[in-house]
């Protein structure tokens, strides 16, 4: 049986175990910080991501469908949480051309607003990354696109808009490619949200 990463005895001796310590931590911060902004502006965490979701992204992402896959959340707690938008008058709902029961989310004015108040609220992570040099930045960049991208594939991570799981891209001998672009890509080029993803079959 494997030995758990919070045995401290078994912890000490393992790197994978203290990287996903290290994780831990991380996610604790980021949470940490979105708290505290939620607070200040009377709205609760998923409330806060489904706005700057939307803000950034295509419309067919903008569904109550979608979303509960991208927070890992249930539908019905994205609804709950759109109820509570769209009566604060942040959000408005836009019913689709197919189907009259489904509709995508956009943000009001005010929507907008409470955006640009809450969007840097993980300003504090970036600015210690900024600390690293070039190189131990692109080294942790890869890293953790390769680890979003096989924990996608064993279906921990439910979606994932990265270069590696997308149809256009290709891994040559000595490079990364995008057949979209049709150019040779780096390491800092990888994606970890494209919007012109689109997944392999």
């Amino acid at each position: 049986m494997d030995r758990s990463i919070f045995d401290l005895a078994f912890q000490h001796k393992d790197v994978a175990a203290k990287i996903v310590i290290g994780l831990e931590r991380i996610s604790e911060v980021f949470r940490a910080l979105l708290w505290e902004h939620a607070k200040t502006i009377g709205l609760s965490p998923i409330q806060i991501q489904i706005l700057i979701f939307v803000a950034y992204h295509k419309e067919d992402l903008c569904t109550v469908s979608h979303l509960a896959k991208e927070f890992n959340v249930t539908k019905p707690t994205i609804s709950d949480a759109v109820k509570v938008l769209e009566k604060k008058d942040l959000i408005f709902k836009n019913k689709t051309a197919t189907d009259s029961r489904s509709y995508y989310i956009s943000l009001t004015p005010k929507g907008e607003k409470s955006v640009s108040e809450t969007e840097n609220f993980a300003n504090p992570i970036k600015k210690e990354l900024q600390n690293f040099n070039k190189d131990e930045q692109e080294s942790l960049l890869k890293n953790i696109t390769t680890l979003i991208y096989k924990l996608n594939r064993s279906g921990i991570i439910s979606v994932q808009r990265t270069c590696y799981a997308c149809k256009f891209y290709e891994k040559g001998k000595n490079s990364d490619y995008c057949n979209l672009i049709q150019t040779n890509l780096t390491s800092t080029d990888i994606r970890l949200d494209c919007p012109e993803f689109e997944e392999k079959p």
